[in-house]
């Protein structure tokens, strides 16, 4: 099998949660560059591996696979080692409803974007996106102090963690929001630092 290729920005969230599976499970990966920043998810020749010009894309043995959930899902049944979804039935579907809880009701409201068409108003682009972010991490951390255990869901890292990462950091870095009043989740991102993957998946330590 050829090394997947995998289109990727060093702060796209949705990108950060690939590297995180991928680096977790040692899966040997080439990285080519997609700059957000620059628009290059419009470029033309981009378009041609992902029409719907977004990232993450993984190339793999010449087949395009696009969403970080749908290729969080192939890395899982693709590379069985190293399993991110527990056996239990009950835990496997929380760990699905962390990820969902993250990749559909926080990060898409918190996409500049998003926060762009509900007003040109730079503060007010602000309050929208920490509305939603102060929402979906207060739902998260009732979930989680019934589910967690070391990580997101038991003792095991699961996709729920390569979803809880880059969220963190988006809410404590870019938007700067007051994380004192989510204990658990503070916790939890703690103990998934001192991970290697989680070192190689980071930002900083991304060739661009």
């Amino acid at each position: 099998m050829a090394k997947p290729i995998l289109y990727s920005f060093s702060h796209s969230s949705c990108t950060w949660r690939v590297r995180l599976a991928l680096n977790y499970k040692d899966i040997a990966y080439e990285t080519r560059v997609v700059n957000l920043s620059r628009g290059e998810t419009r470029d033309p020749e981009f378009l041609k591996v992902n029409p719907a010009g977004h990232i993450p894309a993984l190339v793999v043995n010449g087949k395009v696979l696009a969403q970080s959930m749908a290729i969080l899902e192939y890395i899982e049944e693709a590379y069985p080692e190293k399993p991110l979804l527990p056996k239990d039935l009950i835990q496997r579907a929380k760990v699905r409803e962390i990820c969902e809880l993250i990749v559909s009701g926080i990060q898409p409201l918190q996409h500049r974007q998003v926060a762009g068409k509900y007003s040109d108003d730079k503060q007010k682009q602000l309050e929208w996106q920490d509305f939603y972010i102060h929402r979906g991490l207060t739902a998260l951390e009732r979930i989680l102090t019934d589910c967690s255990g070391k990580y997101a869901v038991g003792d095991d890292f699961t996709l729920a963690d390569c979803c809880l990462i880059p969220q963190v950091f988006n809410a404590e870095h870019r938007f700067k929001m007051d994380m004192s009043g989510f204990p658990r989740i503070n916790e939890i991102n703690k103990n998934l630092s001192e991970l290697p993957a989680f070192k190689t998946a980071h930002p900083d330590a991304q060739i661009d």
